[in-house]
């Protein structure tokens, strides 16, 4: 099913909204960067009690200085790994991972089989910094690379995505909408899924987009060129790309919430 555009029409259906659920890279930021017009949003969700939790495929390390600075009440890190809550900082780990002091190894080992055909694949930046998953830059892959890359992982029981910066290996079952329905549960029990809108722009953020599971998801513009590649599509798309789309997503919930 194709993405309906965001109008504010369309959007009266998340009137409702309590939780923005939204990934950051391609998403919240622009051209790389967070810009002052996205910062803002945060404060306008923040006045009319509608909270941000970031959902990202990021490092713990990397997420934890974000959580402490951003106006945000939490974030998913690792593509459901593990959550940092903004009233503890403490990382909690959300999938059940068999021998975990020993997982990032089996990563490692899927990583380095990987190379065998593609030896100049290198770890991301923030790769050490990680507890669940292996990340390693995806600048110079193609949709053929990727399609090999996720049928040999599967062949070794062994999960991946990608988003528009990253290749992720990790569980199978490890997933944001996983962790996201995790936190739910955990932290947010009063909160229903129909008060939650989920935001993303690549295929790291399909699961985020199963209707089955939220009913409300938006992509922003730039998650067209992924849209034929996935099985999960948004349910609205805004037309501004990146951060501007999310303020875009932003300016109507305001206006929904005002009303």
């Amino acid at each position: 099913m194709q993405p309906v555009t965001l109008t504010a029409l369309l959007g009266q259906a998340m009137a409702g909204i309590r939780l923005v659920a939204t990934d950051m890279d391609g998403t919240l930021t622009s051209h790389g960067e967070l810009t002052p017009a996205v910062l803002q949003a945060f404060e306008q969700l923040n006045a009319r009690n509608i909270e941000v939790m970031i959902v990202t495929g990021r490092s713990a390390g990397w997420v934890s200085g974000l959580v402490n600075y951003l106006p945000v009440v939490g974030a998913i890190a690792e593509t459901g790994g593990l959550y940092i809550s903004k009233a503890s900082l403490e990382p909690v780990i959300l999938p059940d991972i068999p021998r975990l002091t020993s997982h990032r190894d089996r990563l490692a080992t899927v990583f380095e089989h990987l190379k065998t055909r593609y030896p100049n694949l290198q770890p991301s930046v923030d790769n050490p910094y990680r507890i669940t998953d292996w990340t390693f830059d995806i600048t110079g892959l193609t949709a053929t690379d990727l399609s090999w890359m996720q049928t040999t992982c599967a062949e070794l029981s062994m999960g991946f995505t990608y988003s528009t910066v990253q290749c992720h290996l990790k569980i199978e079952r490890q997933s944001k909408a996983a962790g996201l329905l995790k936190v739910l549960q955990q932290q947010f029990s009063t909160l229903s899924v129909k008060e939650v809108v989920t935001v993303g722009d690549s295929p790291n953020d399909e699961s985020l987009f199963d209707s089955a599971l939220f009913p409300h998801s938006v992509g922003v513009a730039n998650v067209a060129h992924y849209l034929s590649q996935l099985a999960h599509t948004p349910t609205y798309l805004t037309s501004a790309a990146e951060g501007a789309g999310f303020c875009e997503l932003v300016a109507l919930l305001t206006q929904l919430s005002s009303s």
